[in-house]
């Protein structure tokens, strides 16, 4: 039995910003583009005054001309119920996480104005920003003191280096010689699209002053052989100020040379003035510990996983008390929490999740743990609190993020706040989507979303993208997607299919887990079932007139479907796919996630990696394909994506290679994002629309 609940039903009772766009006729509206995509305004970094009245967040414009994305900080007065949200600043330059000093009145936040990435300075009184850091390396994170006295920070600075100074001439020597080679003595010899030059991200205090002068930086991670913030996406969310500002608590792996394979985070401890050596809270656990946050009375909130070189475990809430004791605060919610937030009347911690296709926002009882929904639908990007009142970021699978105010304690339709994208919502047709659920494997409920093409017209059948995610354990749940966007290709005139197949988070930790160790096992008899089920309930979908398209596993996965169901698809787009699981084992970096998904190294398991190489099946491709791959993919490293190419070309399959010199796992320069999406809609064009003219 299928069963199936529209999600623009709810969005309109809701007042979500895809809904408040879509007036006037249908046919007064034009398609959306790629060109749209990148040009949106991306709102980020909700940062509310401690006072509750202002918000301060980011603002992300796109610089055609200079082929990236800049930044600016905005403010919203809260308290004045007319009140438009105002830039502060409008540098060229990138400004970014603003944060808060206990006055209210001032903000401090990262720019690259001086050339390099440092502290800034902002008083809402008026006056233009000044400088409070002049290090010769770029700061990479901020958190301001409860009291205000004090900021942490982080540089990338070599270990044996006695101060700042000293790794910037390193740098220099290094620039200046002209021998090029590097020697290790351990990986990671690169991670994500970097290639390691020796320095660790290390985590510094800082004196201030009620003026802004700061004093000499203390290196409080000094001893810990990691990084903090952990490489290449942690931020300030990893480290925490105790309520008396005395403290610092921070995430970091000791692993020494173990470091790809381990998942091993600890959380640390150390007086903010480094007079003693950090430390070990939460030795006792293998696993992942992170996100430390501090309750007004001392304790400690942080998120734990249970099995250690898992990347995927479910991140559970615990409590730390002062004396040493621990409680597992949410230890029996099936659910794994990403951000976490105390509330303003410290009894509650605000958390997001993801839930049945949905990325919700919960608050969760410090007492006795128990979650309540706050905001069940969409996609929560980001919040903030005032005293009475939640601020979101909100986006869904109709309309990107933007900002909405909710009742602190939930229930209502949240309220929207502003409307950067209006001008150009308001003159694009926004494609009708909703969520379907069916049996999959082993007859388990699966989800998924459809959405209708631009210029649907009942009793017409239209081609299909078939889009899988990556991850594999993430989601194409309802959200907006800046790299697969759906309303890009829904508005060239496809139908478009979404499948949550099992190892897809939200669903339950069970369901997230059944991947592992089957790569192309469960999750291709859910794509199937998907599919047929797609079929069956949605009359406008031309089921022979189908292309593929999926990025990382989801690339994986385009060669698996090309050696293993290959008969069903007019055409397949392969972005970072891998190709070979032995190749790959051996020249990716996060040895931990291949070690976990099939079970251990290729060289105690083999039989577990080739089960499901895709390289194996070579003699059964048939369909033609467009790989895309970028140089500085060291996840999924571009040699996968040249051999799959090969493979297509030897074997006589029609055939395009799409390489990026420039770009990592995903592309992100505009004009690259842009070339992207024209050369993917042209290979869907030629292959599914040519057929029926």
């Amino acid at each position: 039995m299928l069963s199936k609940f529209r999600i623009f039903a709810w969005l309109a009772a809701l007042a979500l910003p895809c809904v408040a766009v879509g007036q006037g006729p249908a046919e007064t509206k034009r398609a959306f583009t790629a060109d749209d995509l990148v040009r949106l305004k991306r709102v980020s970094g909700l940062q509310s005054s401690p006072d509750g009245r202002y918000l301060a967040f980011v603002l992300r414009e796109t610089d055609m001309d200079a082929n990236k994305g800049r930044m600016d900080l905005w403010l919203l007065d809260l308290k004045e119920k007319s009140a438009q949200p105002r830039p502060l600043t409008r540098d060229p330059a990138t400004d970014s996480s603003p944060r808060w000093a206990p006055d209210s009145r001032t903000l401090y936040f990262l720019s690259s104005r001086s050339g390099t990435s440092q502290v800034w300075r902002l008083s809402l009184d008026g006056g233009e920003p000044s400088r409070v850091t002049d290090y010769p390396l770029d700061v990479g994170s901020l958190k301001v003191s409860p009291k205000g006295n004090r900021l942490a920070l982080s540089m990338e600075v070599f270990a044996n280096c006695t101060d700042v100074q000293c790794t910037k001439d390193k740098l220099d020597a290094e620039d200046k010689s002209k021998a090029t080679g590097q020697l290790y003595d351990k990986i990671f010899v690169r991670h994500w699209d970097t290639w390691s030059n020796g320095t660790r991200s290390h985590l510094f205090t800082v004196p201030l002053d009620a003026q802004g002068k700061t004093g000499a930086a203390v290196d409080v991670s000094k001893t810990i052989d990691g990084d903090v913030p952990s490489k290449p996406f942690g931020d300030d969310a990893e480290y925490d100020f105790s309520p008396d500002g005395k403290r610092i608590v921070f995430s970091a792996r000791i692993a020494g040379k173990t470091e790809p394979w381990s998942t091993n985070f600890d959380l640390f401890e150390s007086p903010v003035d480094g007079s003693a050596a950090p430390r070990n809270l939460t030795s006792d656990n293998p696993a992942w510990d992170a996100h430390p946050v501090f309750l007004p009375n001392g304790d400690l909130a942080y998120l734990a996983m249970d099995r250690p070189g898992f990347e995927t475990d479910r991140f559970h809430a615990m409590i730390r008390a002062a004396n040493g004791t621990q409680r597992n605060l949410t230890g029996q919610w099936d659910r794994s929490i990403e951000d976490v937030e105390l509330s303003r009347d410290g009894r509650r911690l605000l958390v997001t999740v993801d839930e049945l296709g949905q990325h919700a926002l919960y608050a969760v009882d410090l007492a006795s743990g128990a979650p309540r929904k706050l905001v069940g639908t969409g996609q929560v990007t980001s919040f903030a609190q005032t005293k009475d009142a939640i601020v979101l970021a909100w986006a869904s699978l109709g309309s990107p993020p933007d900002l909405f105010t909710l009742s602190a304690n939930g229930g209502g339709a949240p309220k929207r706040l502003a409307a950067f994208n209006d001008d150009v919502m308001r003159s694009i047709a926004v494609s009708d989507f909703e969520q379907f659920s069916f049996k999959g494997w082993n007859d388990e409920t699966v989800y998924g979303y459809a959405l209708k093409p631009y210029g649907f017209a009942p009793g017409k059948k239209f081609p299909l993208a078939f889009i899988v995610h990556g991850g594999p354990q993430a989601s194409l749940q309802n959200q907006w997607n800046w790299r697969w966007n759906a309303q890009a290709f829904a508005a060239r005139g496809y139908g478009v299919v979404l499948i949550d197949f099992h190892g897809s988070p939200g669903y339950g930790q069970a369901f997230t887990d059944s991947i592992s160790g089957d790569w192309g096992g469960k999750p291709l008899v859910d794509l199937q079932k998907g599919l047929a089920a797609a079929l069956e309930r949605y009359d406008w979908i031309d089921g022979n007139n189908a292309c593929a398209l999926g990025a990382s596993y989801g690339g994986f996965m385009m060669n698996w479907i090309a050696g293993r169901w290959s008969d069903r698809f007019r055409c397949i787009v392969n972005h970072d796919g891998i190709f070979d699981q032995r190749t790959m084992y051996y020249s990716t970096e996060e040895l931990w996630f291949t070690e976990w998904e099939n079970g251990g190294p290729y060289f105690k398991v083999p039989e577990n990696h080739e089960k499901f190489n895709p390289a194996n099946y070579v003699s059964e491709w048939r369909t033609p394909m467009l790989v895309i791959h970028g140089a500085r993919d060291y996840r999924v490293p571009d040699a996968q994506g040249i051999a799959t190419f090969t493979a297509l070309q030897r074997r006589g399959i029609e055939s395009k290679l799409l390489f990026f010199p420039d770009e990592n796992h995903w592309v992100l320069k505009p004009a690259n994002s842009v070339l992207w999406y024209s050369t993917v809609l042209d290979w869907l064009d030629h292959h599914l629309k040519a057929s029926v003219n």
